[in-house]
């Protein structure tokens, strides 16, 4: 049986382990953060993270948020340096990129390890019977999975929203962002999703669930 593709959103990534370092400045702030071969973008910050992240809007009065398939934790670890009172959750199913999550936390998070949690498992799985809802929960989703896996993610993300929440993601124009849009709206007719932006061929996504 021919072994099957090792990809960076599979558990156990096939690569060999070498370290990299990534300095970048996000929101006026300079990040350092390091990375190794099985973790999506392990040699420097992709551009949709990247504009994801200087677009992200926060609920205003809130406190618990998800970086959801967090990679290495860039998206999460400036959640909890701009929201100094908020909860921030990690989740991902590749368990190499969770132990970067942890090790860039407490090196750009320093005095703040007590607000954040980091769990491995597949998308929700690791929050499956508790009672944690968030106000935000952010994602770069790998379509490389496939725009129907994408999809399936919204059949959980209305139960772990709090009212008025936020989901915002990023998708590539050439990846189906026009057909994620279009999807998401047919599917979810009664709450709000909007662009929040378009850059360089890449679509920032705002959904809010409005009950």
């Amino acid at each position: 049986m021919k072994k099957e593709e090792s990809h960076y959103f599979s558990e156990f990534p096939d690569a060999k382990f070498k370290l990299h370092t990534i300095p970048v400045s996000l929101r006026k702030h300079l990040y350092i953060f390091r990375a190794t071969p099985g973790v999506f973008s392990f040699k420097k910050l992709d551009l949709g993270t990247k504009i994801l992240i200087e677009n992200m809007v926060f609920p205003k009065n809130r406190e618990n948020f998800l970086d959801l398939g967090c990679g290495y934790g860039p998206i999460g670890i400036v959640i909890a340096y701009e929201l100094s009172q908020a909860n921030v959750y990690f989740i991902d199913i590749n368990k190499r990129a969770v132990w970067c999550t942890r090790e860039n936390i407490k090196s750009n998070l320093s005095d703040e390890l007590k607000r954040v949690r980091v769990l491995q498992g597949n998308y929700f799985d690791p929050l499956k019977g508790k009672k944690i809802r968030f106000d935000g929960i952010y994602m770069n989703p790998p379509m490389r999975a496939g725009r129907v896996e994408f999809l399936k993610i919204f059949d959980d993300i209305s139960y772990f929203l709090n009212s008025k929440g936020f989901f915002q993601f990023v998708i590539k124009r050439k990846m189906g962002a026009e057909f994620i849009l279009q999807s998401l709206r047919r599917r979810n007719s009664e709450d709000i999703i909007d662009i929040i932006c378009k850059r360089s061929g890449y679509w920032v996504f705002n959904y809010v669930r409005t009950n």
